[in-house]
């Protein structure tokens, strides 16, 4: 146990929960906002999807470069610089509007300053979680599984208020309180999460140079990399993350504009998909786990997305999308645990950054893409047509558990991993397992 050996200090996983719940809700908030404020300014679902790409491209290169940045600064010195750093940005779109002065480009640079910072960030708190779990007394699979449930109720309680707030006092003032939540999270981390020895930069490492940074990075990618069953994985969620953020920055927004009732059923359409995400991930973890891991992931994974694009391009009402999506939440409530608690299991503490850094980068490798291929295809093909497309590769990528033989891993024993002494790659081992965004 790091600092206090012997006694049990919630605190730090209380304050690393409740910061990662209000970041999330603002996130939501960001998700929901930013495309609804581009629509609205603009007019364009062309003009949406750049927006995306330029938010997630950086996600993508910070993920691939940032893994080592956190163990050398500090988990906790990363966590509250990117909340602040994520705080700055979109608090400055909604004040430059106001002031008469943003201009298409700025967004498009604001956006991105925001998806640099924000991916080490959620690695930072997310790579805690074990530590933490162990400062406070607690199991691995219950502080996992209450990080998951806590991250999902946020999101749905942020998603319900992006609607009815967007409808009541507009998208720039939703982009403000998102800021708030931002700096409140900062706060709590800098004040919470301390005497945890893990949370601190890490002492002994190779002196900064290119040729070390080279090295760690490449430890991280190379442990990733050698196993089979973590490599099926990403590949497929690569596809999936692409995909949910054509649908979430562009598709829903614009069919909620065009078909449903604006941006308070867009919210309520999220916060149904949040609602049964919160619902599939306690029902997993009551009674999900006495079943095969491969079969509830397998079945879920096909249910989770690519219906609601079926029925969003089928129909044209609130009703049938809104049960689709609270069913598919569920599904996709499922997974994280699984995939989480395989991950907690298996890379040990050392790695535990760069190769959260590395499977970050490869799942979210098409998100970039995928909202800028979701507004083209839009203004090229209609909406009816993007959702088809959209989801057709959803689907495809879903049925990877039934085709490929690597997925029988996922019943197999976790292989036992030291947390003390110096680590290299192993073939054995797995790594953090991405995760669906959505989901």
């Amino acid at each position: 146990m790091d600092g206090g050996k012997g006694g049990r200090h919630r605190t730090p996983l209380a304050a690393a929960l409740a910061a990662n719940s209000i970041s999330t809700a603002g996130t939501s908030l960001t998700l929901i906002g930013v495309p609804w404020f581009v629509l609205e300014t603009t007019g364009s679902a062309g003009r949406a999807g750049v927006v995306a790409f330029c938010a997630t491209l950086p996600i993508v290169v910070a993920a691939l470069v940032g893994g080592p940045v956190i163990d050398r600064l500090g988990r906790r010195r990363v966590a509250v610089g990117s909340d602040a750093v994520c705080g700055a940005a979109v608090a400055a779109v909604p004040l430059l509007h106001s002031t008469g002065v943003l201009e298409f480009w700025m967004l498009c640079a604001l956006m991105a300053l925001n998806g640099l910072a924000h991916t080490p960030g959620n690695t930072a708190r997310y790579v805690l979680v074990p530590d933490l779990a162990e400062h406070a007394g607690t199991t691995l699979p219950r502080a996992a599984s209450l990080f998951d449930a806590v991250s999902r109720g946020a999101r749905m309680v942020g998603a319900a208020l992006a609607g009815i707030l967007i409808a009541a006092v507009g998208a720039e003032t939703v982009l403000l309180l998102d800021a708030a939540t931002f700096a409140l999270s900062a706060l709590l981390v800098a004040a919470g999460v301390r005497g945890v020895r893990a949370a601190e930069p890490r002492k002994g490492a190779a002196p900064v140079s290119l040729r070390a940074y080279g090295a760690e990075l490449r430890e991280g990618y190379a442990y990733a990399l050698g196993d089979r069953l973590l490599l099926a994985a990403v590949v497929m969620v690569m596809f999936m993350n692409g995909a949910d953020q054509g649908w979430n920055a562009v598709l829903l927004p614009v069919h909620a504009e065009s078909e449903l009732g604006g941006a308070t059923h867009l919210g309520l359409l999220s916060a149904l998909y949040g609602a049964g995400g919160l619902t599939g991930a306690l029902l997993y973890g009551a009674v999900g786990h006495r079943f095969s891991r491969r079969t509830v992931f397998t079945v879920c994974v096909l249910l989770c997305g690519a219906p609601r694009y079926a029925v969003a391009a089928l129909t044209g009402t609130t009703l049938p999308l809104a049960v689709t999506m609270a069913l598919g939440g569920v599904a996709g409530g499922m997974l994280n645990p699984i995939l989480t608690t395989l991950t907690y299991e298996r890379v040990p503490e050392q790695l535990r950054s760069r190769v959260s850094g590395a499977l970050t980068a490869g799942c979210e490798l098409a998100m970039p893409v995928g909202g800028l291929a979701a507004g083209l295809l839009v203004e090229g093909t209609g909406a009816t047509g993007a959702l088809m497309a959209m989801g057709g590769v959803y689907f495809l990528a879903t049925l990877s558990p039934l085709v490929f033989p690597a997925w029988r891993g996922m019943e197999d024993p976790a292989p036992q991993v030291s947390s003390s002494g110096p680590c290299h790659p192993d073939p054995g081992p797995a790594a953090r397992t991405p995760r669906p965004s959505a989901s």
